[in-house]
């Protein structure tokens, strides 16, 4: 009967009640006990048959000890020790029990309830125990295990409390019951320990998920508001409402920039890390969701760092285009006055009819005041020209105020064209009358000749010294310098021909004087006196200083400029310099980096410290290129560097050493996870080095095929091999691009050497849990595992719908097989 009960299978027993068949009943079991490994040393079946009681008992500890007990293994130790472990670990929690033999240790029963209750909670109150009564905790704990554990009462309360030192052997014996009965719930709580670990992993990846969706989801609507603004193109007024723009533009560039390009720089470390978490778990890589990977965000910083650049120099050619137009305006408006004052009178002047009452000698005087007229006429011809050429330019420019100067422009032209009419209508009036009339004085006529060429140059040269001009540089500036001396020289030979037309009105007052002429009144062929030339050229005189003055300041500027441009250059090219270098000297650090993957780390961060440090250069040579701007220096020969050029390059070198950190990072997760030494990391390293011949960071797929030969790996150029190979960059290199990186390198290293767990794995615990039922209730699921990863399994879980299924049957199954990359989950 023990053996049966141990669920061991017996020779057919013989049928009869003499002496020689329950001798023979016994050898067949004798003999079956030996076939299992159990030496019965001086037991024979006589001896038993007899009712010799040592003979028997001693057969029946060694049964029970062989079917029992010698099968209870905890951590590879003996049967006794394993038992005894074992109930150590279950009654550790519970006070006044201390598990140290199987005799007095159980004398006070609170060591029975105690492993009742651990494992059934629900039979008992071990609370309500007390120490001081052992025999009632026996018989509980006894009747308990009788009751509802099927474990029938082997042992005496009053023995054990009465004797000094109970039976060993009869406690052990009883105590391995427990063990079976509960050797299922140990199976149980492993599986929930492996599902508890699983699903840990699986929450806190689904979190990392959520972050990036939602920081990937915040760094791409930003840009999405901020590329309208920076495509922009509404065209203001005046060049102060393009400035104010410029210092919004310089503001979001210094405010609102800087910590979005933290944030980009954050998305891709927490992008990569999650990567390696997910590869460590043996768990499928993350796809973020479509528009929000991290090649679409690098696309779109790089249309936003494109609108931003388009921005910055469309405000930039909007100052000089709204520069331009303002100086335009200025000079129509100026040259529009001179000619309304010129021709203010001129019309009336024209149409008068005083030649026909004139005397012979005042007609003549009035053809050659005409002719004189015209010539002024003339003169004036080029002033128009200038003005409609002037308003055109600031019609293709598109003014603002395009309407006011047209509307000016055309009657100027309008009253010129009028003028030209009357102007030929009274010199044909004269014409005719001058036949009749006989020429007047020749002096006048000549003064009349050279004072209007002469007035018309004095009023052109005060018009050119009161110029506006605007420069860029110092070489335009000193064309305008050159210009000026150019007409200083002039001078000499203009006074000359003032002497010579004032000479002329000398020589009339002489003759005059001489003959007894009496002059009727001012010369009849010009309104040109020569006070008004002597006057006119004393305030060209007086605007050449003037002129020198405001050409040397424009000069002085223009080396103020010069100097920023220096300054700005040395700074640029110093700051570019050491971006360089240190892009560099970052290639070689990530290539020969020695020491521990800690220490690496360390000298990284305090490398990147030793980066972030340079900072205030980089203020620096932005204060100096806000400098510039507000001087309105638009070109700088002294440098080949751009403040754009530098802040790309400045912002590329503090995201790769970011990176840098964020690999080494990466190398140590895999490396703790994994299990690989640092022995093992350092012949990854030196291989995948040895291999990378323009030190890229990545092994093209030859470089990495003789990698893979240097490791041992069998991918010779045969089709086996060839078929290793593809299976290999398979894993590597999911996406086809043609390059393995030294991470990619060491996940699948990493993933050859390791062991991880599988999605069989987990059915498998799950089956434990469900009594080997192929789905699982919700009540198994609260009963094992914690509260928040027990409605965490039961929310996501599907209904099962075997032909085996009950109410409330969930398909662990499949909910396994998605933790693993074959769903949605």
């Amino acid at each position: 009967c023990l053996l049966l009960k141990a669920g061991e299978r017996l020779p057919k027993p013989e049928r009869g009640k003499m002496r020689v068949h329950k001798i023979n009943n016994v050898n067949k079991a004798l003999d079956f006990i030996a076939s299992k490994g159990v030496k019965l040393v001086s037991i024979g079946a006589e001896e038993i048959v007899d009712g010799n009681a040592k003979m028997t008992l001693g057969m029946i500890w060694t049964i029970i000890l062989r079917f029992a007990i010698q099968d209870i293994s905890v951590e590879e130790t003996s049967a006794k020790e394993g038992l005894l472990l074992w109930c150590q670990r279950k009654t550790a929690p519970y006070k006044n029990v201390n598990v140290q033999n199987f005799h007095m240790s159980w004398k006070d029963g609170l060591a029975f309830n105690a492993l009742i209750h651990r494992h059934r909670p629900d039979l008992i109150d071990y609370d309500s125990l007390r120490k001081d009564d052992p025999v009632t905790n026996l018989n509980n704990a006894f009747e308990v295990a009788e009751k509802h554990l099927d474990i029938p009462k082997m042992l005496d309360a009053e023995d054990i409390v009465g004797t000094l030192r109970p039976d060993e052997k009869a406690i052990m014996t009883y105590v391995s019951c427990f063990y079976h009965a509960f050797s299922g719930a140990q199976k149980a709580e492993t599986a929930a320990n492996r599902i508890c670990k699983v699903l840990a992993v699986n929450q806190e990846n689904e979190q990392m998920m959520e972050d990036y969706e939602k920081l990937a989801s915040e760094l791409l609507e930003w840009i999405r508001r901020t590329i309208p603004w920076l495509e922009n193109r509404t065209q203001e007024k005046t060049v102060n409402d393009m400035q104010a723009k410029q210092e919004d533009f310089r503001d979001y560039r210094c405010v609102h920039k800087p910590p979005k390009v933290q944030e980009k720089c954050q998305l891709e470390i927490s992008f990569n890390t999650l990567q390696t978490k997910l590869r460590l778990s043996n768990r499928p890589a993350f796809m973020p969701s479509e528009g929000r990977m991290v090649s679409d965000i690098n696309g779109a910083w790089h249309t936003l760092e494109g609108a931003e650049k388009g921005y910055e120099e469309w405000i930039l050619s909007e100052i000089r285009r709204l520069e331009r137009l303002e100086h335009l305006a200025e000079k129509f408006h100026q040259k529009a006055a001179i000619h309304e004052s010129w021709t203010d009178g001129k019309e009336a002047m024209l149409t008068q009819k005083d030649y026909e009452t004139s005397t012979l000698s005042e007609v003549k005087a009035l053809l050659r005041k005409h002719e004189a007229f015209e010539s002024d006429l003339a003169a004036h011809q080029d002033r128009v020209e200038q003005i409609a050429a002037i308003a055109q330019e600031l019609n293709e420019l598109d003014y603002y105020d395009s309407a006011s100067v047209n509307a000016r422009c055309q009657k100027i032209c309008d009253q010129w064209d009028t003028l030209g009419a009357f102007t030929h209508g009274r010199k044909e009036s004269l014409e005719r009358t001058e036949k009749q009339l006989e020429s007047i004085d020749e002096l006048y006529l000549e003064y009349a000749k050279r004072a209007a060429p002469f007035n018309n140059w004095m009023e052109g040269a005060m018009e050119d010294l009161q110029d506006m001009f605007i420069v860029h540089n110092i070489e335009e500036i000193q064309g305008l310098i050159t210009a000026h001396e150019q007409f200083k020289s002039t001078l000499a030979e203009a006074n000359k021909e003032r002497e010579a037309i004032q000479a002329i009105q000398a020589e009339v007052q002489k003759i005059a004087q001489s003959n007894g002429i009496k002059l009727s009144g001012s010369n009849p062929y010009t309104t040109i006196t020569p006070q008004s030339i002597d006057s006119k050229w004393e305030k060209a005189m007086d605007m050449v200083p003037l002129r020198d003055t405001a050409l040397q300041g424009e000069l002085n500027k223009q080396n103020s400029n010069d100097t920023l441009r220096a300054k700005f250059a040395t700074q640029a090219n110093t700051v570019g310099a050491y971006i360089q270098a240190k892009m560099e000297e970052i290639g070689r650090i990530s290539i020969e980096m020695n020491g521990t993957l800690e220490d690496q780390l360390t000298s990284l961060k305090e490398y990147q410290k030793t980066i972030m440090s340079y900072m205030p250069e980089i203020n620096t040579l932005e204060g100096y290129h806000q400098h510039i701007q507000e001087a309105l220096i638009f070109d700088n020969q002294y440098t080949s560097y751009s403040m754009e050029h530098l802040r790309v390059g400045w912002e590329q070198l503090l995201t790769t050493i970011a990176r840098t950190i964020n690999e080494v990072e990466n190398q140590i997760l895999t490396r703790d996870a994994k299990g690989i030494s640092q022995e093992q990391l350092y012949e990854y390293r030196a291989s995948f080095n040895h291999f990378d011949k323009d030190h890229s960071g990545a092994l093209m797929a030859e470089e990495f095929k003789a990698c893979l030969i240097s490791l041992g790996y069998d991918v010779e150029n045969d089709k086996q091999g060839d078929s290793e190979f593809a299976r290999i960059m398979s894993i590597v290199d999911p996406n086809g691009s043609g390059a393995v990186t030294f991470q990619a390198f060491i996940d699948f290293m990493s993933r050859e050497t390791t062991d991880t767990d599988t999605a069989d794995q987990v059915i498998a615990s799950f089956k434990i849990l469900a009594a080997d039922k192929t789905f699982i209730t919700a009540e198994e699921l609260r009963r094992e595992l914690p509260p928040d990863q027990a409605e965490y399994c039961i929310a996501r879980m599907a209904p099962y719908v075997g032909a085996d299924a009950v109410p409330g049957a969930l398909d662990y199954m499949s909910f396994s097989t998605a933790l693993y990359g074959e769903s949605d989950l």
